[in-house]
């Protein structure tokens, strides 16, 4: 085998390795150094370039992908756009040229969008690729070197310095102060402390201290670390492979859409193919008219302007949500979006603030609560409910000082608020001491820094000498509670004075702190000796003075709060997912009214499919998660029925992100691999800005299903004109141009104006729709077939009227066409809302839209019947201004017959429920 051989997660099995091998990072470093025959002062270039000549390059391998011409290509199989396709070449065959070229607009349009979509969904693995470091520097024959990252191979020794981006997956065998940004991949969200120690074969990748990730960054200090995997094997590649594999879903409105194309079809050819054989063989008809009348009659039953509506009706809501910091990447998670039942959320920076902040400081004198948000240095201290003034607590106001002086990091203020230049913890020391009313500069003048041990993994504390210019010096140490209070025996009493350190209680409060899902921090001090300048190690081992605790959190946003809180009320169930720890993640959980006991990686590893699909739909807190565990829990919570959206922001919640029915990106600290592979970013990485896109998608939904409602028994009853006057042997009421005409005028005027309507009143408060919902439920078909009637009987009763009377046949067909425009316009106002009731002033003028539609229709309708080159070209002939107000009557009827039968719906309806 070689040193790339796998046998499972962070697992490389070297040639001198046992047949069962310990992943690296359960390895000492002597032992990983031998197996990947690593000498001390590196690999020769000849051994280097040899290996590489086995291994591979160190880069991600593109996966295949189709011809741009075939992706084209492929946006043209839909049976919608075969109707579609099919209109047209109807229209060409009736010579109507124009409307034959606006239809091939719309075809093109929406291969052109589609495409667009799938080149940026592609474009994911390419942001993966991009996170290797482009360079690297190496121990090769003894010299320090830099080497294109590529020409990295295992057994290579990799030097790493604060700034830099790891290049390959790196077994650490020296380290000094390594702190590594890992959030991109693990989700933890400070800075992770190395070591050279070996950890648990099963320790989850957010706490194998040994190991250095391909991808992530160095965010303080050196190490030299033995690279263990590149390329496609590295933790990063593992990622990319992940997403490769991951099959995006379609949304729940196009898989419908292709069952009802599929059936529109197979009805408009049955209807036109009985139609052509009734009027040739039974009524005797000459088979060219039949020919015309079959055609006229495909013509109506298409609605040709369905899918570019449904595609406005869309775009117009990713301009609705853009404006609530919601950028949609594809065009179809409008929809989807309104479907969501459960939202899977990352939790540090969206349902948090992703800034650290002191939320308790426990002393001798008490607990302190600690207001403010972020790293703002405003905010109280508060005591059993009162607020406290830090000056008057010796106790406080020193842990106060300490906070500030023992500190290498710094507050910014700037047009976004208030940032940290350095470790988030000791970003929010610094405003917590500024809090308590120190100035920084102040007390860094009056007490300035000697000498200081940095904060390294070994030892896991920080210290600093201050000396004042009277000569008295200082010793401040902060670190891990464990460790900090081993070095103490005295604690700061509440007087100022000191007593014996009581090491139980101590333990018990951190141990409270930590249930409560703070971080801890320990803050000490002792006197410097007499002329000391230089801070060493047995300074500090023994003899310490604890001041107290600091209790850390990541705050939840308020407005993140609510808008679970909106969402839960809306039948969304929220769960979190989170790289963070068990007990962090459970404390936020509680905040946000998430049920049940955090569910940790190790036990998800633990339960097959079948028992992850109980798990996943039971938990709403899920920790310490890898790619894997949130893909296997979206793809568990789809198996169990749920449309799902997923957010995230790193590297690592790339492949759920994709795979969910809507992957939910940070916009603006996500990484550009999540975003590539999600179809929404958010521009203010906030939760409440899912809650408010969810119901965008809901109107959305509403507005498609509204437009649909209207459009086809409108187009059915055109198609059922003309199927009556065949059965019937009369003259055709309607011609197929004719048809046509009002087929493309209502769908850019009447059709379109559905497209804007506004949310209903009680879209948040229902439940989501389920997966299995048709577009169209019984009651709505049956009110089609009732509106198709109505419009038949309109528009056939002027017809036989008016040629009963001895007019012209250009005159009743004129009669005919509007009046089954006018019934149309009227039955517009009822489609404005699916089940209540339109005749009240919201209802009847609440739209501009529908009304700026209905009086270009009127325009449109004027011009047809009365200007000439119209009458010419579409057979038409004026009419006089009293039929206007009879058709005006029969549109009138049509409405409130609608309305009528709504009202006996919802009675129907209520009684059910």
């Amino acid at each position: 085998m070689s040193p790339h051989d796998r046998s499972g997660p962070g697992t490389i099995v070297a040639p001198e390795a046992s047949a069962d091998p310990l992943p690296w990072h359960a390895q000492p470093p002597d032992q990983a150094l031998a197996a990947l025959d690593s000498p001390d002062d590196g690999l020769t270039p000849d051994e280097a370039a040899e290996r590489r000549r086995r291994y591979g390059p160190n880069r991600l391998t593109p996966p295949p992908r189709r011809s741009a011409l075939m992706r084209f290509l492929a946006q043209f199989d839909n049976l919608l756009i075969y109707v579609l396709i099919g209109a047209g070449i109807v229209t060409v065959l009736l010579g109507e040229f124009v409307d034959a070229a606006v239809i091939a607009g719309v075809v093109l349009i929406n291969a052109a969008i589609g495409y667009v979509q799938e080149g940026k969904a592609e474009q994911a693995l390419d942001a993966i690729r991009s996170m290797l470091s482009p360079q690297a520097v190496v121990l090769r024959g003894g010299h320090q070197v830099t080497v294109p990252s590529e020409e990295l191979v295992p057994g290579d020794r990799v030097l790493l310095a604060s700034g830099d981006k790891v290049p390959a997956d790196l077994r650490l065998v020296r380290v000094k102060g390594l702190r590594v940004q890992e959030a991109a991949l693990t989700g933890e969200s400070v800075p992770v402390a190395k070591s050279v120690d070996a950890v648990a074969a099963d320790a989850p990748l957010a706490e194998r201290g040994g190991m250095a990730y391909s991808g992530t960054l160095v965010a303080q200090g050196q190490a030299t670390g033995v690279v263990v995997a590149t390329g496609d094997r590295t933790e990063l590649g593992r990622i990319g492979t992940l997403l490769a594999g991951v099959e995006e879903l379609t949304t729940p409105l196009l898989a419908q859409m292709a069952v009802f194309g599929r059936w529109l079809t197979i009805g408009i050819l049955a209807l036109t193919a009985l139609t052509f054989l009734y009027g040739s063989l039974v009524q005797g008809e000459p088979w060219p008219e039949m020919v015309m009348a079959a055609v006229g009659l495909a013509v109506a039953a298409i609605p040709e302007g369905l899918p570019a509506v449904m595609t406005i009706t869309l775009a117009i809501g990713v301009t609705r949500m853009a404006r609530r910091n919601a950028i949609i990447r594809r065009l179809p998670a409008v929809e989807t979006l309104g479907s969501v039942g459960i939202i899977c959320s990352d939790k540090t920076g969206t349902l948090t603030r992703n800034e650290l902040v002191v939320q308790t400081v426990v002393t001798a004198a008490g607990d302190c609560a600690v207001t403010g948000t972020g790293y703002r240095p405003e905010g109280e201290f508060r005591r059993d409910g009162k607020t406290l003034d830090p000056a008057g607590d010796p106790v406080l106001a020193e842990l106060a000082r300490a906070a500030l002086l023992c500190n290498d990091a710094e507050l910014q203020r700037g047009e976004d608020g208030w940032t940290v230049a350095g470790d988030p913890t000791d970003g929010a020391l610094l405003a917590l001491g500024m809090k308590a009313g120190l100035d920084v500069r102040e007390e860094a003048a009056r007490r300035p820094r000697t000498d200081v041990i940095p904060f390294e993994s070994e030892h896991k504390f920080m210290a600093t000498l201050h000396h004042d210019h009277e000569g008295h010096g200082l010793l401040y140490v902060k670190g891990a509670p464990e460790r900090v209070l081993s070095m103490c025996t005295h604690v700061r009493a509440a007087d100022g004075g000191s007593g014996p350190l009581d090491m139980a209680h101590w333990l018990a409060r951190v141990e409270e702190l930590a249930v409560r899902g703070e971080r801890v921090l320990a803050l000490a001090e002792r006197p410097a000796r007499a002329g000391q300048t230089v801070l060493d190690m047995d300074d500090v081992r023994e003899g310490l003075t604890l001041l107290g605790l600091c209790g850390f959190i990541d705050p939840a946003r308020e407005e993140a709060v609510e808008a679970v809180a909106q969402c839960q009320a809306a039948g969304i169930r929220v769960k979190m997912i989170t790289g963070d720890h068990a007990g962090t993640a459970q404390a936020i959980g509680r905040r946000f009214n998430l049920s049940g006991d955090a569910v940790s990686g190790s036990e998800l590893d633990r339960l097959d499919d079948t028992a992850l699909v109980a798990v996943a739909r039971d938990a709403d807190v899920f920790a310490r998660t890898t790619p894997e565990h949130k893909l296997r829990l979206v793809r568990a919570l789809q198996t169990a029925g749920h449309t799902v959206a997923m957010t995230g922001d790193g590297v690592n919640d790339a492949p759920a992100l994709k795979r969910a029915d809507v992957g939910v990106a940070m916009g603006c600290k996500g990484t550009e691999a999540a975003k590539e592979a999600a179809s929404m970013v958010l521009a203010d990485d906030n939760f409440a800005s899912i809650a408010h896109a969810v119901e965008e998608g809901r109107t959305v939904y509403d507005n498609l299903r509204k437009t649909i409602l209207f459009m086809l028994p409108t187009n059915g009853a055109q198609a059922l004109v003309i199927l009556v006057a065949v059965l019937a042997g009369y003259t055709l009421p309607i011609t197929p141009v004719q048809i046509l005409w009002v087929n493309m005028v209502t769908a850019v005027t009447l059709g379109l104006a559905l497209a804007f309507e506004p949310p209903e009143a009680a879209v948040m408060k229902r439940p989501p729709r389920p997966q299995d919902e048709p577009i169209l439920p019984g009651f709505l078909i049956g009110r089609m077939v009732l509106v198709m009637v109505l419009l038949v009987a309109a528009s056939f009763g002027f017809f036989l009227l008016h040629e009963g009377h001895g007019d012209p046949t250009p005159v009743a067909r004129t009669m005919a066409v509007n009046a089954l425009v006018m019934g149309e316009i009227f039955f517009l106002l009822n489609a404005r809302a699916v089940t209540a009731s339109v005749m009240n002033r919201r209802g009847l003028f609440g739209s501009r839209p529908v009304w700026i539609s209905i009086g270009l229709m009127l325009v449109f309708q004027l011009a047809f019947t009365y200007a000439p080159p119209l009458q010419s070209l579409f057979g038409t002939a004026a009419v006089d201004w009293t039929q206007w107000v009879a058709m005006t009557a029969a549109g009138l009827a049509i409405f409130l017959a609608v309305e009528a039968e709504k009202a006996v719906t919802r009675r129907v309806m209520g009684r059910r429920g």
